[in-house]
């Protein structure tokens, strides 16, 4: 998976297929996981999670220095 707000990182996505659904998880970035239906739901959801997380830890960084 090749995904962040630069585009100049790789992350390994995780994928697995429980029942009838799919999760998945970034293995480098903690609390990015999702799940979804289909495979191309569960990669869609977890680019947009991992967005989300690293939003996040961008925002936590920047006000620990203010």
């Amino acid at each position: 998976m090749r995904t962040d707000a630069t585009g100049d990182r790789e992350y390994t996505a995780v994928y697995q297929k429980r029942g009838r659904w799919y999760v998945a998880y970034v293995e480098e970035v903690p609390g990015a996981n999702t799940q979804g239906r289909t495979l191309r739901e569960a990669r869609e959801n977890l680019k947009d999670a991992l967005s989300l997380v690293l939003e996040a830890n961008r925002d936590l960084a920047d006000s620990s220095y203010c």
